[in-house]
């Protein structure tokens, strides 16, 4: 099979492994004070995060490329990691956390729907929104450990977002070529619906925090303008092939 490169994927996930291991937790002891809104949307937010990645790990495993699934299971860890750190926070504002929300339950059945391209493409969509959100989370509110926590989880957003797109770089350029600017232009109709239902969910939430629901809107569109030619662009022809 080709080789695909990604073990320096799996090297920058190991390393920030280990940068965060030494860095340690936020000071949770400090508490936090949030509007309800806001808490209200860090909960819904909380359960996005938190999951076993089950399924994505299985087909990356399926792929046969060992450095891709182990950077796999590193990335499931961080969001596993991350769904940690809100719970944490929402526990140092006195708040608990959902057992679940039709938001979370609707983009899990589009993911699973079928292989690993289709489970990218909407995974990559809760990422891009998640860009922004978080983004709003540490600029929009001066409560010092939710700016911290936001920060640590953005940080690592900003590395999920080119993974995911190298291999779906890969993936769209296993179709016909003909066929590789629609499925991104549907999956920017996709982002689209997705990120106006965030929006009209977290619309109180996102007025706390200073962004309005159409420049949240614009913000992620204009940010997934941006992957569409990482996405399609053509990659150099492959040395010799992994044996």
């Amino acid at each position: 099979m080709r080789a695909s490169g990604h073990a320096t994927w799996t090297r920058r996930f190991e390393d920030e492994r280990d940068r965060r291991a030494v860095k340690g937790d936020p000071d949770w002891a400090r508490g936090a004070t949030l509007h309800p809104a806001v808490w209200a949307s860090i909960q819904r937010f909380q359960v996005g995060e938190d999951g076993d990645g089950s399924s994505l790990t299985a087909k990356a495993e399926a792929t046969g490329d060992p450095d891709y699934a182990a950077a796999v299971r590193l990335f499931v860890a961080e969001e596993q990691n991350h769904a940690r750190l809100l719970a944490r926070l929402l526990a140092a504002g006195g708040m608990t956390t959902l057992t679940g929300h039709w938001s979370d339950a609707v983009f899990i059945r589009l993911r699973r729907l079928t292989g690993l391209r289709m489970e990218l493409l909407v995974l990559l969509i809760a990422e891009v929104v998640a860009l922004r959100y978080y983004r709003a989370l540490r600029d929009g509110t001066d409560d010092p450990l939710t700016c911290d926590v936001a920060a640590r989880i953005l940080a690592d957003e900003q590395r999920h977002v080119p993974f995911h797109c190298e291999r779906l770089n890969l993936l769209l350029g296993e179709l016909p070529r003909a066929v590789r600017r629609p499925v991104t232009v549907l999956w920017q109709a996709l982002l689209l619906g997705v990120c106006a239902v965030v929006a009209v969910d977290h619309g109180p939430a996102l007025r706390q925090l200073g962004v309005g629901r159409r420049v949240f809107v614009a913000d992620v569109l204009r940010s997934s303008h941006r992957l569409v030619p990482a996405l399609l662009a053509s990659r150099p022809a492959a040395g010799p092939t992994a044996k």
